[in-house]
């Protein structure tokens, strides 16, 4: 056993990350089953024995931020975590319409309840704009606000929302733009606190997959959406926008990207977070789009979502007593390892935030930029 914890202590060194270490990225190991695990599983392996309360952190967003600026997760991991995975992605349309439901049933179902108490009051689940903002709320308005600008939006048009979560944009763009939104879903939790929160709104809401949609819009986005939809499906979802966009229209998406084109995510991630999801790269966006749209703004603020991530960690342990009868210690840790991942991933600059804004190949109109 000994052998296995010097083994994972010369790993992490890497990282300068030290066991039952003082520092506020070291780890404590609970369990010294703990050091072959992880060894011979990889990132899985560390995810679950996290889980399991096997080791602890103390702040485990700085743990992420040091393995990731070290690429700990390139040198460490095993190639049967990775090689699987990768296959199974290039093999299998892992986005096709049957999977896609997937993520909505094990993620956006999990408890509206969660969310409520985690979130803005707005319920928006993606980045702020936190840019003039102090408090999460402004954030999120100031996001749900410059996507209206960018999108040029006017009253009396109708907007495409997809994936429009518990409907924050649709009611937001309804509510201050005066445009009517078919938002759509394949969370049926999401649906329904949707269409609850819209009620009395020209809003439509409807549990669909993008692929059926047929009808014309002056105006699509997709805010959070574009992670789900995959690399084998990159060509058809711009496929779908451009035949549902009408000639004069705007798309955006406002999307969570890597730094290098992927065909899977990570496992610990596909298997208890977000299933068959893949972060797009530039590549795989403007390759999509190329003969369809012109490429009218490229906005990056990743710089905002270590805020973001860290208002949610910090509401989600706050208010864990409220709901802590409906989950289990086990998804209490398994919650915290996600978020905390993802700031010190953001932190790392391993994730970036995109806005993207496109135009129809054929339209008259310029654009100006708002920001």
């Amino acid at each position: 056993m000994e052998d296995y914890r010097i083994a994972a202590q010369r790993v992490l060194s890497l990282a300068d990350v030290r066991i039952n270490g003082n520092r506020p990225g070291d780890m404590q190991v609970n369990n010294p089953k703990f050091y072959q695990l992880v060894l011979a599983g990889g990132s899985l392996a560390l995810g679950e024995s996290y889980m399991d309360g096997w080791w602890d952190c103390r702040h485990l967003d700085v743990f992420f931020e040091k393995i990731l600026r070290a690429e700990l997760d390139k040198k460490a991991i095993k190639l049967k975590n990775i090689v699987l995975p990768f296959l199974r992605a290039k093999l299998t349309n892992m986005q096709n319409k049957k999977r896609a439901k997937q993520v909505g049933e094990q993620h956006y179902d999990a408890g509206n309840d969660l969310y409520k108490l985690m979130l803005d009051k707005r319920m928006c689940y993606s980045c702020g704009y936190w840019k003039d903002a102090k408090t999460l709320d402004e954030a999120q308005e100031a996001k749900l606000d410059l996507i209206c600008k960018k999108l040029k939006l006017k009253k009396g048009m109708r907007v495409l929302d997809l994936g429009c979560g518990w409907g924050s944009f649709a009611k937001f763009a309804a509510e201050k733009y005066g445009v009517s939104v078919v938002g759509i879903t394949i969370s049926k939790e999401q649906a329904n606190l949707a269409k609850e929160r819209c009620k009395g709104l020209p809003v439509e809401i409807r549990l669909e997959d993008y692929r059926n949609i047929t009808e014309k819009f002056d105006r699509i986005l997709s805010i959070g959406m574009f992670e789900h939809v995959g690399p084998r499906n990159y060509g058809e979802y711009m496929s779908v926008v451009h035949r549902c966009l009408k000639d004069e229209g705007l798309m955006m998406i406002h999307t969570i990207a890597g730094n290098a084109s992927v065909n899977s995510i990570e496992p610990w991630f596909n298997k208890y977070i977000f299933p068959n999801g893949v972060l797009p790269s530039a590549k795989q966006i403007t390759a999509a789009a190329e003969g369809l749209f012109i490429l009218e703004d490229w906005h990056s603020f990743g710089q905002y979502y270590e805020k973001t991530l860290m208002a949610w960690l910090e509401n989600f342990r706050k208010n864990w007593d409220k709901i802590k009868s409906k989950y289990d210690e086990r998804f209490y840790r398994m919650w915290e390892y996600y978020l905390a991942s993802c700031i010190g991933s953001f932190r790392a600059k391993k994730n970036q935030l995109w806005q993207i804004v496109y135009s129809k190949i054929g339209s008259e109109e310029f654009y100006e930029r708002v920001c």
